[in-house]
């Protein structure tokens, strides 16, 4: 379907003239001879541009202009002006208008104009869904404990204090994050979001604070950290506690002071960011074994929030269950105790993978407890609870060294987790890195 254009000139020469070339460029044209027939047809209509005449009878362009504006803000319009009136038009750019034709407009001006403003659509559309992307939609609560979550952000979230969310891997800590976001003053800034434990400890610096050109082997040009990137915005630390003793150090320096410097760079910098962080760890633990420091633990939970894991609410199960189906896929009756039985061990993450994979493979568009009952065996002890075994697993430990024992503990732990090494090290009580060390200095075998 072509776009539609709403022309609005009281020039019939001109007005025909226009309307002909764009119709010529595969655009769907109504045209009216004034200001208020222009306003009159955006009230009836959802025009996709609009190209207006400034100066008119009973309402100008600029008004037209406004009433465009209001109803769509991200609506391209055009003014057109007639030589002499560039300075009120100067003015209509400061109002929102996209493009400025001065007459006599010729063709090519025409076809150069719609290409500009079809092009500044196309890229405000891609910011919006990128944002959407980002900081994602509500969140969906069936559970009381969740609905208090929900509650707590709405009060938190309009001020600028720290938040910190803790919960085992998978429970929707990014989500409530977003929401975070979403609620406070600062949701048409940045949410900028950096996973503590993805990122090498060599270059979390730089991630964080950016770098000058020529500050180490590799920087090519100056970069923008995530405190920059984040300005007016929300900077969001995953996996905090996974950051080494050094870059608490400089975090805890940029929250107190709200000062850093670039890597490389001498010039001091300020940012206006809302910090909120998550975890999986029990940060009071690790303050205690000296692997977080107590000063930084402090600036950090100023708002705690803590998420229970699936298990632990169980009116969350099925509703989740059905967000994530897809369109024209339904789940089976026989579905849901079976569903509900699980451990969830990896929460609302594995949920939805299970529940992706399942509408993939079904047939007719229909989950069936069959067709789950496979992937959901391990876990089904909850229902067909099986007899302990009779030997002692320990004795088949014996002769085999404290190494052999430490890397078939691993290997099964990544197993059980489908590869997800954030899990692991979460089930085994070690730190992501202390795993990927660990994993690397293993032989090839």
């Amino acid at each position: 379907m072509a776009d539609s254009v709403l022309l609005a000139d009281d020039d019939p020469l001109s007005c025909e003239f226009m309307a002909e070339v764009l119709r010529d460029l595969d655009l769907d044209v109504t045209t009216v001879g004034d200001g208020e027939r222009a306003i009159e047809a955006l009230r009836r209509k959802p025009f996709d541009f609009v190209f207006t005449d400034l100066q008119m009878p009973r309402a100008d362009g600029m008004k037209v202009l406004a009433e465009a504006k209001i109803r769509d803000l991200d609506r391209p319009v055009v003014m057109v002006t007639a030589h002499g009136t560039m300075n009120v038009a100067v003015q209509a750019m400061r109002s929102g208008a996209d493009d400025i034709l001065e007459k006599p407009v010729s063709p090519e001006d025409l076809s150069l104009s719609l290409t500009r403003v079809r092009e500044r659509r196309r890229l405000l559309r891609e910011n919006r869904f990128f944002r959407a992307q980002s900081v994602g939609s509500d969140m969906l609560v069936n559970s009381r404990a969740m609905a208090g979550i929900v509650d707590l952000v709405a009060r938190v979230a309009p001020s600028k204090a720290t938040v910190l969310i803790s919960g085992e891997s998978g429970t929707g800590k990014e989500r409530v994050a977003a929401l975070v976001h979403k609620r406070s003053d600062r949701a048409d800034g940045p949410f900028v979001k950096i996973n503590c434990a993805a990122i090498p400890e060599t270059l979390m610096e730089s991630e964080f604070f950016g770098h000058e050109s020529g500050a180490f082997t590799g920087a090519t040009r100056r970069r923008e950290g995530r405190f920059e990137l984040a300005d007016q915005g929300t900077l969001f630390l995953d996996e905090v506690g996974e950051m080494s003793p050094l870059l608490q150090a400089k975090l805890l320096r940029v929250l107190q002071e709200g000062e850093f410097c670039r890597v490389g760079g001498s010039k001091t910098l300020r940012s206006d960011v809302r910090i909120v962080v998550a975890t999986n760890r029990n940060l009071e633990h690790e303050v205690s074994a000296g692997r977080f420091r107590e000063d930084l633990f402090y600036r950090l939970n100023v708002v705690p929030i803590h998420l229970l894991p699936l298990r632990d609410r169980p009116e969350d199960i099925l509703p989740l269950a059905r967000h994530f189906l897809t369109k024209g896929v339904t789940l089976a009756e026989d579905t849901e105790p079976l569903l509900l039985a699980q451990r969830w061990d990896g929460n609302v993450r594995e949920l939805q993978n299970l529940v992706q994979r399942a509408c993939l493979l079904c047939e007719g568009g229909i989950i069936t407890a069959e067709l789950l009952t496979h992937w959901l065996q391990p876990a089904a002890n909850v229902l067909t609870p099986q007899a302990p075994r009779a030997h002692d697993p320990i004795e088949a430990l014996v002769g085999r060294t404290e190494r052999d024992v430490t890397e078939a503990l691993i290997a099964a732990t990544l197993r059980s987790c489908s590869g997800n090494r954030t899990r692991a090290a979460d089930m085994l009580g070690i730190g992501v890195r202390t795993l990927f060390n660990r994993l690397r200095t293993a032989p090839t075998r």
